[in-house]
């Protein structure tokens, strides 16, 4: 059996039991169960929501995206192996651990098998919150160039790529186009301050003014702890991406969670510790992967240039990469969520098979 044959790259084709079109994501593909699916696993498995509420199915793929494009490989490998399984892994890892300290649950009810969770609809915050606790990437390219405020916090001078700022920050963005804020330019992931946030909570789908603190509690609390956990395996947690919505428990009581994923290697910039110490940045996240590709290709401008998107499909659609650079990426996914969980990262033979058995015959959701 060939790599490429553990490969799950394509994910919206599986046989589950839907009456809604099936939404593809970059790496996620999302199934709605049909009424009586989600009212009948409430009920069977005891999930902790509403009877009525509204259940999916959400298969992970080995998909890698960078810079807006879906890259392939040599010989037919069209994603990453092990990537789909070691994200997972460490999006389950890190909100059980969330859950068990009592910062807030997650939308995942269930998880039937590495590629899959069963989750809860939730009603999405409309904000990318990023934390960021040293300045690289994006932000030290434009502190480079003299910006000195982000997202209305100000940034003091004399800051040295790559160095630990003097507190954690917070910089959100929109998520998905919003109309209708004043001073919020009606356009996908556009940085927001605190101020948009507060004088139009109901736009961003916050309940109340006082969910704007409970979400930043939850911010710092969910960045802090990953941060302690991975430190203790001498790994820094440089910055991540938190996502947020409201869900309704069985109860009725309305509550935030995190949804999404959390602290993984597509979400978070996680370096080396030990590297990083003697002035060097190792990346243990698709930081590596861009940076692989910007040094791949003979004009980077194109990957970097919104106005070159035309170029950057075409450069992703027509190259092939060296199955060596997507073994190099598998070794980065699988390698970190192997230290963060303490558990090995099993290359499934036929993944898409396994998980079509296992929803036929524990949740009888394949005829």
């Amino acid at each position: 059996m060939s790599l490429a044959d553990k490969v799950l790259a394509v994910n919206n084709d599986l046989p589950i039991r839907t009456d809604k079109p099936v939404h593809s994501g970059k790496v996620r593909s999302v199934y709605w169960l049909t009424e009586a699916d989600s009212a009948r696993l409430i009920k069977e498995k005891g999930y902790d929501v509403t009877s009525d509420a509204p259940l999916a199915i959400m298969v992970i793929s080995d998909r890698i995206s960078a810079f807006d494009c879906i890259w392939h490989g040599e010989g037919g490998m069209n994603g990453v192996p092990g990537k789909g399984a070691a994200l997972n892994a460490i999006s389950n890892h890190w909100f059980k651990l969330f859950r068990e300290q009592g910062l807030a649950d997650s939308h995942i009810l269930d998880i039937p098998h590495p590629f899959v969770w069963i989750v809860q609809k939730a009603k999405p915050v409309m904000i990318e919150a990023i934390c960021r606790q040293y300045i690289t990437g994006s932000m030290w390219r434009a502190y480079a160039k003299g910006e000195r405020e982000f997202c209305g916090i100000e940034i003091a001078d004399g800051l040295n790529k790559d160095q630990k700022l003097p507190e954690l920050l917070i910089t959100p963005s929109t998520k998905g186009i919003l109309t209708g804020i004043p001073g919020v330019p009606e356009q996908d992931d556009v940085n927001i301050t605190r101020a948009n946030i507060a004088d139009n909570f109901a736009a961003f789908n916050f309940r109340s003014a006082d969910d704007i603190d409970q979400y930043e509690k939850l911010l710092k609390e969910g960045f802090n702890l990953i941060s302690n956990e991975l430190a203790k395996l001498d790994q820094v947690f440089v910055d991540t991406k938190f996502e947020f919505g409201y869900v309704t428990d069985a109860q009725g009581n309305e509550k935030l969670i995190y949804m999404d994923e959390v602290g993984t290697p597509d979400s978070s910039r996680i370096w080396d510790g030990p590297q990083y110490r003697n002035g060097n940045v190792v990346e243990n996240s698709k930081e590596g992967f861009r940076q692989l590709l910007l040094s791949h290709f003979p004009d980077p401008d194109i990957l970097l240039n919104k106005d070159r998107m035309e170029e950057r499909s075409a450069l992703a659609r027509d190259n092939a990469l060296p199955e060596s650079v997507l073994m190099e990426v598998s070794k980065t996914y699988t390698g970190i969520a192997e230290k963060i969980t303490g558990e090995k990262i099993e290359l499934s033979d036929n993944p898409k098979a396994e998980i079509i058995e296992i929803l036929r015959d524990q949740y009888g959701l394949i005829d």
